[in-house]
């Protein structure tokens, strides 16, 4: 398993929150979302989808919503 962390300009609303993790964290491959005070961390199976395609998965989503991640 794998891990990488998002910053995010701003914390996340509870619908925002709840949004991601039904979003990313149904995704093949991914095992778990956290989603904390500016952050988010998500681990993942490498062999099922790789860092950037999930970077870009979970960026996307975050401007959909309304969010910027801090690189």
């Amino acid at each position: 398993m794998e891990k990488v962390s998002f910053n995010v300009g701003k914390n996340f609303c509870d619908e925002c929150s709840l949004a991601l993790r039904r979003f990313i964290g149904h995704m093949e491959g991914v095992e778990s979302i956290d989603v904390e005070e500016g952050k988010i961390a998500v681990v993942f199976d490498g062999s099922k989808i790789t860092e950037e395609e999930l970077s870009r998965i979970t960026r996307d989503s975050m401007e959909k919503l309304g969010y910027k991640l801090i690189e």
